[in-house]
């Protein structure tokens, strides 16, 4: 899978856009509301499971949360990312304006249809739900083909996963029998495989343009090749296998493997010695959640008392939740012409997802989950709300 996104911070051409600010570059409104509905979804999270509020939704409550989180939130950072990305791919004109607007807006409409399932049925909040993934999936493939960027058509093929573990997950709602959480294991497959292959590009990247300005007698990390292949090959069948048959003892020791594995390509990228740069260790510290869940996922099918929750959580609020944060902060210096350089708030930030996503995976082995849980969802919220204040403005072009 050869994709290129080594360049991904340099800054495409722009048409001419008289409206408001918001619109004109496609990371704009997806960054804004992937940070604003981070906060208001696990604040929500936090008093549903309190008994405090019930959400009009037909989904369990459980699975209407792992929705939420991974096909809007992570969607939505996804989406930013991608729409920035591929002009820089293709050297075609980004998505902006009116045909971003229509876009946001069916993202939009997807969170409203899912909140008010109940009420709306549940047909008609699968169908506005799930426009909007293949509404992606068709403006990536229509500039991938324009700009003959063969080589990146696998994303493509991504967001076409993602869209169909977005449908399963509906049908299951509907009472379409499935194996239980299919839809949503295999979105979080997805969303970890992207991980590996974007992080896999950036953080040696990154990580090696930091070295040769400030650290030029370290050698660079070593650049990707037939040992990340080989990585991401056994990460996918990991995770394949995850998706497919959760309980079965080989795939407890194929996760094992690929955490294994995972651990070795991380310190492969020297991440200890960029300590001083907050902007180049939150990738790091991001994907050491990667193997840390593949392993605690792996040890859960082999070993009493290491709870399933624990490498899941490891995954999302970790590698999701600590990445997209790190992505982001970096990808909005970068594409408004600031310098790439993370003040206190942004190491702040940094600082409180990891934190969550180590009481959250923490919390089934202490004495008072409950506790430990409104702990990280405080956290998580902080460190997302810190987030959209420090770069809510630029966000909106100010």
């Amino acid at each position: 899978m050869a994709i290129r996104i080594a360049n991904s911070e340099a800054i495409p051409r722009y048409a001419d856009w008289s409206g408001p600010a918001l619109f004109s570059q496609g990371f704009r409104p997806f960054f804004l509301a992937a940070g604003l509905s981070a906060v208001v979804y696990v604040a929500l999270w936090v008093a549903v499971l309190s008994g405090d509020i019930a959400v009009r939704t037909v989904f369990p409550a459980v699975q209407w949360h792992a929705h939420e989180m991974t096909f809007g939130v992570i969607a939505a950072v996804v989406t930013g990312f991608l729409l920035t990305a591929i002009p820089n791919w293709t050297g075609r004109m980004p998505l902006q304006g009116w045909g971003l607007i229509a876009l946001f807006g069916l993202w939009l409409a997807g969170r409203a249809a899912v909140a008010y399932s109940a009420v709306l049925g549940v047909l008609p909040a699968a169908v506005i739900d799930g426009a909007f993934l293949p509404a992606l999936m068709a403006v990536a493939l229509r500039e991938i083909l324009a700009g003959r960027n063969w080589r990146n058509l696998p994303v493509v093929g991504a967001v076409g996963v993602l869209a169909v573990a977005n449908g399963l997950v509906h049908a299951e709602a509907a009472g379409v029998v499935l194996p239980d959480g299919i839809g949503a294991r295999l979105g979080v497959a997805v969303i970890v495989m992207l991980i590996c292959l974007v992080g896999g590009r950036i953080i040696p990247s990154f990580t090696g343009n930091w070295l040769a300005k400030n650290r030029p007698d370290i050698a660079r990390p070593a650049p990707f090749g037939g040992f990340d292949r080989g990585v991401l090959l056994a990460t996918l069948v990991a995770l394949a296998g995850w998706v497919a048959v959760p309980d079965h003892a080989m795939t407890a020791y194929v996760l094992l493997a690929a955490g294994g594995l995972h651990v070795i390509r991380l310190g492969r990228w020297k991440g200890a010695v960029c300590l001083r740069d907050p902007l180049v260790w939150s990738l790091h510290a991001g994907y050491l959640w990667v193997p840390i869940g593949l392993l605690l996922m792996g040890a859960a099918g082999i070993a009493e008392g290491v709870p399933q929750t624990a490498g899941l959580h490891a995954l999302t609020a970790g590698a999701m939740g600590g990445m997209v944060l790190a992505v982001m902060t970096r990808a909005i210096l970068g594409h408004t012409g600031r310098a790439l350089a993370a003040d206190g708030a942004t190491a702040a930030v940094y600082i409180f997802v990891f934190l969550a996503a180590a009481t959250r995976v923490l919390a089934p082995l202490t004495g008072d989950y409950h506790l430990m849980l409104t702990l990280s969802g405080g956290l998580w919220c902080a460190a997302f709300a810190l987030f959209v204040t420090r770069y809510g403005a630029i966000l909106c072009g100010k």
